[in-house]
């Protein structure tokens, strides 16, 4: 049933029941009014007769039929279109319109009460009217005609009313309400034939002026801008999928094979000598670990590109970074790690992706850093410039030439004699392009070694809108804001 059919009907029956109840309320009204209006008028006949029943009782009384005849007279005369009734202790007299004398009338009346002779109804009221030979009444009586002729004609009127109502409102409601359900029933035409799985057209909805239409289509462009998004999202997570899968399969193929060779090298080679031997297993270990290091640097780059912005919260990052320097100086207890961080340090951000982007530039630090004597020396800062918190990690190694410092932080790129995965560096841009910052690579202080600088903005954000770290091929340039990175 359309909504237009149903507010019909629903004002076709709920218009009469409120006519039926004003109609209800109004004849007890009506009723009211009409014996408030007999009851003064009793009482006025009563006030006005009064005087003339008390001489009728006192002339019965003392025996004068001639007097007691004109007083009755009189008494009819004023009572005029009342009935009057007089009842004393030598007997009584009544005239004009009244119940019949067998109706028992209440002991008193002070006030209007309605007294019935049969099929027919009487306003009656009592008024002492005692003399020296004892107590009398004075009855008088009106017809009861407030439920007759007036109330006839209301409720007469109120049930055509209840007739007229029915139709004629429902027939009024409906048009409004189609009237009003039209804008409904265009954007319904608008988005009928919209699959968002096939067409990524969308309708454009113009405001109607009718509220409830408006956050209708306003409600439902934002649910396929999210239907789109998460299509969107979902798209990437596949090719994030498929390029994990693809690069995992191109750089575990050597490694692979290597470890291949070295295998059958064992196997058809039972008495290989033990120096040749031991090669060949410090070989497998070495293979073994860099797989190892693969699939998990794959791994952390496919989370990042996934993120949502829902895991974003406030991060200390001097916090973070002590953690990230701790740790390092239980891997590499021989390697000189110092920590300069002024405490409270937060911004809006990731906190995996922070300590992801912290660890791999301190292991990249002591992987490539190392003086001519090899040994390994890291300064970690973290600081506020502005409204950014930036973060410094300096070595005494070789340092980058200036022409492979954008180089560095593409997918693969390793330098010479690097047994890593080449992903280290591409990881600390995904994360700083992932918060908004970005990172650079520089002559460490008093040009001696490398400083890579991260700089992240504190204050939240959105998350960049393409992000395929994973995705993009080798090589892919990036924009100087946010700069590839080379986990």
């Amino acid at each position: 049933m359309r909504l237009s059919t149903r507010i019909g009907l629903t004002v076709g029956v709920t218009v009469p029941l409120l006519v039926l109840a004003s109609g209800w309320l109004l004849l007890r009204l009506v009723n009211h009014d009409l014996h408030g209006a007999e009851d003064d008028h009793l009482r006025a006949r009563a006030a006005a007769v009064a005087p003339d029943a008390r001489a009728l009782l006192r002339a019965s009384a003392n025996g004068r039929p001639k007097a007691a005849d004109n007083r009755e007279r009189r008494l009819y005369t004023a009572a005029l279109d009342v009935g009057v009734r007089v009842v004393g202790p030598d007997g009584s007299f009544s005239g004009g319109p009244q119940p019949d004398a067998s109706v028992p009338l209440p002991a008193r009346a002070d006030a209007p009460v309605t007294v019935r002779d049969g099929g027919r109804s009487w306003r009656a009221l009592s008024v002492p009217v005692g003399t020296a030979r004892g107590p009398g009444t004075l009855w008088v009586f009106a017809p009861n005609a407030a439920d007759q002729t007036q109330l006839r004609l209301v409720r007469r009127r109120v049930a055509w009313t209840t007739l007229l109502a029915a139709p004629l409102s429902g027939l009024l409601a409906w048009g409004v309400a189609t009237g009003a359900t039209g804008p409904l029933r265009r954007l319904g035409r608008r988005t009928a034939g919209l699959d968002p799985r096939t067409s990524s057209a969308r309708p454009h909805h113009e405001p109607t002026g009718v509220t409830e239409v408006d956050e209708l289509a306003a409600t439902l462009e934002k649910a396929l801008a999210r239907y789109d998004e998460q299509a969107a999202r979902t798209a990437e997570a596949l090719d994030t999928a498929r390029s994990f899968s693809a690069a995992a399969s191109h750089e575990l193929r050597t490694p692979l094979m290597s470890m291949g060779t070295n295998l059958d090298i064992l196997a058809g080679h039972p008495g290989l000598p033990e120096p040749e031997r031991a090669e060949v297993l410090a070989d497998l270990r070495g293979e073994h670990a860099r797989l190892l290091n693969l699939l998990v640097m794959l791994r952390e780059l496919g989370r990042g590109d996934l993120v949502e912005a829902e895991a974003f919260r406030s991060v200390d990052v001097s916090e973070t970074a002590d953690a990230a320097v701790a740790q390092a100086r239980r891997r590499v207890p021989g390697a000189r790690i110092t920590l300069d961080a002024a405490p409270g340090l937060t911004v809006h951000g990731w906190e995996p992706g922070l300590r992801l982007l912290l660890d791999n530039l301190v292991a990249n630090a002591l992987a490539h850093g190392r003086d001519e004597a090899g040994g390994a020396s890291v300064a970690v800062g973290v600081r506020r410039a502005g409204e950014q918190v930036v973060v410094t990690v300096d070595d005494r190694g070789p340092g980058v030439p200036p022409a492979d410092r954008a180089r560095i932080f593409e997918r693969f790129q390793r330098g010479a004699g690097s047994s890593g995965t080449g992903l280290g560096l591409t990881l600390v841009a995904q994360q700083a392009a992932l918060h908004r910052g970005t990172v650079t690579v520089t002559d460490g202080p008093g040009r001696t070694g490398s400083r890579f600088e991260v700089r992240l903005p504190s204050t939240g954000g959105t998350l960049p809108v393409h992000r395929d770290w994973l995705i993009a091929a080798a090589g892919t340039n990036r924009s100087q804001s946010f700069p590839k990175d080379a986990s």
